[in-house]
């Protein structure tokens, strides 16, 4: 992906000098000729193209950015309710993420979110131990988890 990348931004500063204008409006469209270029190439190359994985990333902090709003109103709730009845606990989530980046970035996004926090990643990497502050079922919360954040991680990573 990062050669993809380079080349295409070397494609764009070649078109940049080949037109004899070094305007940002050239190397845009120096970009986008790239872009093309290397699009119409890409089964030559062993990595997929780059602009699926780009897409990918700003998914994964579009879906960041809903879940952290959705988690500020559900603890501003939790706060402003007369009387606090949380039902805090500690639960177990399997992952099926296998690096060591991607189980960093899961237990990130899962403790950058207000509510809840990654206490401990097991020996094995296989198990992420999550602390949530008031949570109705384990398995609604896993399976939330799954569903945006380690499924987001898995487009990233993998596909």
């Amino acid at each position: 992906m990062a050669f993809q990348i380079l080349l295409n931004v070397f494609i764009a500063f070649v078109w940049m000098f080949l037109s004899n204008s070094f305007s940002s409006a050239t190397f845009i469209i120096g970009y986008l000729l790239g872009l093309i270029m290397l699009f119409m190439l890409r089964r030559f190359f062993t990595s997929r193209f780059y602009l699926g994985r780009v897409w990918a990333v700003i998914k994964l902090g579009g879906i960041f950015i809903k879940e952290l709003v959705a988690a500020n109103v559900a603890v501003l709730k939790v706060i402003l309710k007369p009387k606090l009845d949380l039902r805090p606990a500690i639960f177990e989530m399997e992952t099926e993420l296998k690096q060591d980046w991607e189980i960093t970035l899961l237990s990130l996004l899962i403790t950058l979110t207000p509510g809840t926090v990654v206490v401990n990643v097991s020996e094995d990497r296989t198990k992420l131990y999550v602390h949530a502050i008031d949570f109705d079922n384990i398995d609604d919360a896993v399976d939330s988890i799954r569903s945006t954040f380690e499924k987001a991680i898995l487009e990233v990573s993998r596909s």
